[in-house]
């Protein structure tokens, strides 16, 4: 079986409007969350094959302190530009084009994509918050084969509201 986990980048900084929205950073906020949402993801004890992340600066930095937290070499970190502002559509594209020698992949973008792949993969979730982390298990040993029905919800947590289990 394999797991995906859905993070959506922590908390940006709207600080300076020079700045376009691809190029902005996590905000003070932001940087408290990444690191607590991780070490929840650490205390998990789930062993990360991947992580695909959008290239945006605050999606980065989340990828960044998430491999960090985990004890992963940044070197496990997929940069993929085209997840910036990705539709659900091509988010499960993304995922279903991994190897399937890889057993879990997290996945860290932005909304609205992510809420939307979550709802199409089966759950009702009207919003991933920032630094939300939603998991699924896959009932197959190939990527390709990930739909709403062979997967299943496993646990979701958000900084207001840890250790949601399905």
């Amino acid at each position: 079986m394999k797991k995906i986990i859905l993070i959506r980048h922590a908390k940006s900084d709207w600080d300076n409007p020079s700045l376009s929205d691809y190029d902005r950073p996590l905000a003070a906020r932001g940087l408290e969350d990444a690191p607590k949402m991780a070490a929840l993801l650490k205390n998990r004890a789930i062993s990360v094959d991947r992580i695909l992340s959008s290239t945006a600066k605050r999606a980065k930095q989340t990828a960044e302190i998430t491999a960090k937290v985990l004890g992963i070499s940044d070197t496990y970190i997929q940069w993929d530009r085209s997840l910036y502002h990705a539709s659900a559509a091509h988010l499960l594209a993304v995922i279903q084009a991994q190897p399937a020698k890889l057993q879990t992949l997290i996945l860290v973008g932005h909304n609205p994509g992510l809420t939307e792949l979550i709802v199409k993969l089966g759950v009702n979730l009207d919003n991933l918050p920032t630094a939300g982390q939603f998991a699924f298990t896959m009932l197959s040993d190939d990527w390709k084969d990930l739909s709403a029905s062979n997967c299943s919800f496993d646990w979701w947590d958000s900084p207001k509201k840890p250790w949601t289990s399905g």
